[in-house]
């Protein structure tokens, strides 16, 4: 088990302070944001990534996880075969997908279609020797909870399709996490750990946030007897997703999240 932190709200910092930020947060590595905007980004990722990568592994870290832009849903994306090739050059075994949502054709129809999507990814995969991983997302995702995100990709070759746990997310559509992982079965690649609270809105409907673990809906202790029961060894990224914060406190709370998490883990 390799736990790592996801550097979404750390865009603004070049990859040495990137791994100053990562060494303080007390995390193994990073879980890469490849986005427009970002020091490494689809754009420049043939070069910059396997840089990135030498650069963290100088300073005792690695990237065994990287983001990809939101809409990063097939193959024929121009970027796409460039991007897995990167990951593979800079050592990166695992690729987060971007999202689908249900097209108004309803939900079958738009599963063959995301189907369609993952053979193609799929086989880029087995061309560059690394896995995409299907992160579950609470609202009109494709990928929604485990039972969706599995929908998506059973039948599939584990070794290059793969399911990214995000304990937030099933907490808020209701899925017990011990249910989940056994959905997730084989195919658990990756956990995402973030705590979230759901509210109402001002303008009607409800919203969600991000809140410091054990503040939220999450069951925290159970969930790290699962990983320990499990002996789950795939890495476990920090979300960290505390946009309304500078980056140093953005860095600050991960600290503090990690020694929760790690306290949990020795408890459990």
């Amino acid at each position: 088990m390799q736990e790592i932190m996801f550097t979404k709200h750390l865009e603004s910092y070049d990859i040495h302070q990137l791994a100053d930020a990562l060494q303080s947060a007390g995390v193994a590595g990073a879980d890469l944001c490849v986005r427009p905007g970002h020091p490494v980004n689809p754009e420049n990722a043939s070069t910059a990534l396997p840089m990135a990568a030498k650069t963290l592994e100088a300073a005792g870290l690695s990237i065994p996880l990287v983001t990809t832009p939101g809409d990063f849903t097939n193959a024929e994306i121009d970027y796409a075969d460039t991007l897995l090739g990167a990951c593979a050059d800079a050592g990166v075994g695992l690729i987060k997908l971007g999202y689908w949502h249900m097209a108004d054709d309803g939900y079958w129809a738009t599963l063959e279609r995301c189907r369609r999507d993952l053979e193609g990814l799929c086989r880029l995969c087995e061309k560059h020797g690394v896995k995409v991983i299907v992160h579950n997302h609470s609202g009109s995702s494709m990928g929604l909870n485990s039972c969706a995100a599995r929908n998506l990709v059973q039948g599939f070759d584990p070794q290059h399709v793969g399911i990214f746990a995000d304990t937030g997310h099933l907490t808020i559509v209701g899925e017990p996490l011990a249910m989940a992982v056994s959905i997730d079965g084989e195919y658990l690649s990756a956990f995402a750990l973030k705590d979230l609270i759901r509210q109402p809105s001002p303008n009607g409907g409800w919203s969600i946030r991000v809140v410091p673990m054990g503040l939220g809906y999450v069951e925290w202790k159970a969930l790290c007897q699962l990983i320990n029961r499990n002996h789950f060894d795939g890495p476990i990224s920090f979300h960290s997703e505390y946009g309304s914060l500078p980056p140093e406190s953005v860095v600050d709370q991960t600290r503090i999240d990690v020694r929760f998490i790690d306290a949990m883990l020795n408890e459990s």
